[in-house]
């Protein structure tokens, strides 16, 4: 049904930074075909899903949104704590550390944390570890 996000940011460089090595974790790359100096495409190819990060196209500084959240899928629970590392790293912030969400061991596998411009993602597997 989503066939892209965008997240804004207020310093490109810095963002791309941050999310090229994220993405690349989770199996995807920049987009060239879509990228341009106000915006870089990340995807699986030219196949929607994609997460833009992008400069505000009304000039003003960026924001992030109060209950907006963007959700990753990981390919495995050892991926979503490496994202999760890696984005620390990084320098997000932590919104919640990786582990099982609920009361099914083999259910929801998730990790949260903020980008350079406070925009909130979560990263998560659901199925057995």
């Amino acid at each position: 049904m989503i066939g892209y996000t965008m997240l804004g940011t207020s310093d490109l460089a810095r963002a791309r930074t941050f999310y090229d090595p994220l993405v690349t974790l989770l199996g995807a790359e920049v987009v060239e075909a879509y990228t341009s100096e106000t915006r870089v495409w990340y995807g699986r190819g030219a196949k929607p899903a994609m997460l833009v990060i992008t400069l505000p196209h009304d000039g003003r500084g960026a924001s992030a949104g109060n209950g907006t959240m963007v959700a990753l899928i990981a390919a495995s629970r050892d991926v979503v704590d490496r994202v999760h590392a890696k984005a620390l790293e990084l320098g997000g912030a932590d919104e919640g550390p990786p582990g099982v969400r609920g009361d099914d061991p083999d259910g929801f596998y998730g990790a949260y944390f903020r980008d350079p411009d406070g925009n909130k993602l979560a990263v998560f597997r659901v199925g057995p570890a």
